[in-house]
């Protein structure tokens, strides 16, 4: 694994170990801008797997309202990799598989996820797509995370 690969991974988990700690209550609210808002561009475009589309300002308002909304709430994120260099951005894809995951249906659900950033760190999120595994794969899985 390339150094970069290994900060894109790293990226990823870390973004993602942030929304289970929000979620439960753990971060400090400020973090949602300090740590959170940080990662984002701020024309950053977010397509749910439901294909809503949620601009910066609706992003973080989404957010706001479920710090601590969710204690038993985890995530796994898989297979992150870069899947196209293209000089000064990426593209990079992963899946995100969400236990007990109180505001998606079904509670075990699992995502693909393609992430357009900045090549240069710190990282900038432009766009990100979620797409929803089929439920053959994610019936596959047994969720012990």
């Amino acid at each position: 694994m390339s150094d970069l690969e290994d900060a894109v991974r790293r990226e990823v988990e870390e973004l993602h170990r942030f929304f289970v700690a929000w979620f439960a209550g753990e971060a400090d609210k400020a973090e949602l801008d300090s740590v959170f808002a940080s990662h984002l561009d701020d024309g950053v475009l977010y397509i749910t797997p439901d294909g809503n589309r949620i601009e910066h300002a609706g992003l973080l308002d989404m957010l706001r309202g479920t710090h601590g909304a969710n204690a038993d709430f985890r995530i796994q994120v898989r297979d992150v990799r870069i899947l196209r260099d293209l000089g000064e951005h990426l593209i990079v894809t992963y899946s995100e598989w969400q236990k007990q995951a109180r505001f998606s249906e079904p509670s075990n659900n699992a995502r693909f996820t393609t992430a357009l950033m900045t090549k240069a760190q710190p990282f900038k999120w432009l766009h990100i797509h979620e797409t929803w595994l089929p439920e053959a794969e994610r019936a596959s899985d047994p969720f012990d995370f």
